[in-house]
């Protein structure tokens, strides 16, 4: 297991201007931010990142930002989202040769269809073979046309000397990959909902997109948790899971950033097609937090 894989990571989102370009100053006073927490690091160009709404040319940029901007001991997981893999194995190069230090892998969609077992092994496997900074599988169906990897694809690709993990972000998945796999490599949570028994059942650490506003209350659930305080554990995740569904299930990305915004870093408003939220939305985000005595 990578020891770097340990704890929690926050899926860092695209601030952007209004005029509708990405927001580098506004990314770098996040990261300011983030640098001085306690959390292991962060999934950047993930979906909390609009890793879709941002074109190749901005991508780069944003990866830079983070990676220079992190702290001492964090580490930045890249994702490396493309549909070919000649584009994908491109782009990993590049942001390998940036220093990030671990690439997270989607299974392509466009041609959903044609996305069997032995075709994603073989994307999985070619991209990690043709670099030499560690990569994670990342399930995710609902970013990629609803293709769900197997139990026996993880298990193949965790062969690999150069697929270090996964992450899951599946709903009810997460038990039998962690069956499948926990001894093979690093099985981590995509879900403040699972993060919890992922950790008991033998996961490394999780993807949670409340660290985007409150790194602080993730990273103490963690701490509990590897420390076998099971009591507060147990009453503190409650917490984590109002939230969470306060702010996540709100909304998604929108009231992700909206979350930012009250706690005082630049989250602002999502890139067209996704929408603000109305303010009836955020007059309820509000009052939740405000009850939760995190603003």
């Amino acid at each position: 297991m990578e020891k770097r894989l340990s704890g929690v990571f926050a899926p860092i989102t695209t601030p952007f201007l209004e005029n509708g370009e990405v927001d580098l100053k506004g990314l770098k006073k996040n990261m300011e931010f983030y640098a001085a927490s306690k959390i292991q690091g962060y999934l950047a160009l993930g979906s909390n990142g609009e890793n879709k709404n941002l074109t190749n040319e901005e991508k780069l940029p944003v990866l830079k930002t983070i990676i220079e901007n992190k702290g001492k001991d964090q580490v930045v997981m890249a994702g490396c989202i493309f549909e070919s893999t000649y584009e994908t194995i491109y782009y990993a190069k590049k942001m390998e040769e940036m220093g990030a230090d671990y690439l997270t892998l989607l299974p392509p969609s466009y041609f959903k269809k044609q996305m069997t077992d032995p075709v994603l092994i073989k994307y999985f496997t070619d991209v990690a073979g043709a670099v030499k900074t560690p990569c994670l599988v990342y399930n995710a169906p609902q970013f990629c046309g609803g293709t769900t990897l197997s139990v026996n694809l993880v298990k193949e690709v965790a062969k690999h000397p150069n697929i270090v993990g996964m992450k899951d972000s599946s709903t009810g998945n997460i038990e039998n990959y962690l069956f499948a796999a926990r001894d093979l490599f690093n099985v981590m949570a995509g879900s403040a909902n699972f993060f919890m028994n992922t950790l008991i059942m033998g996961g490394t650490g999780g993807v949670i997109s409340l660290a985007n506003a409150f790194p602080d209350i993730t990273h103490e659930l963690y701490e509990l948790i590897i420390t076998k305080q099971y009591e507060k554990a147990f009453k503190l995740n409650e917490k984590v899971l109002r939230l969470n569904k306060t702010v996540s299930g709100a909304g998604g990305v929108a009231a992700v950033k909206y979350a930012m915004d009250l706690a005082g870093l630049a989250g602002g408003d999502p890139r067209l097609p996704l929408l603000p939220l109305d303010q009836e939305i955020r007059n309820t985000i509000k009052t939740k937090l405000q009850a939760e005595g995190m603003i």
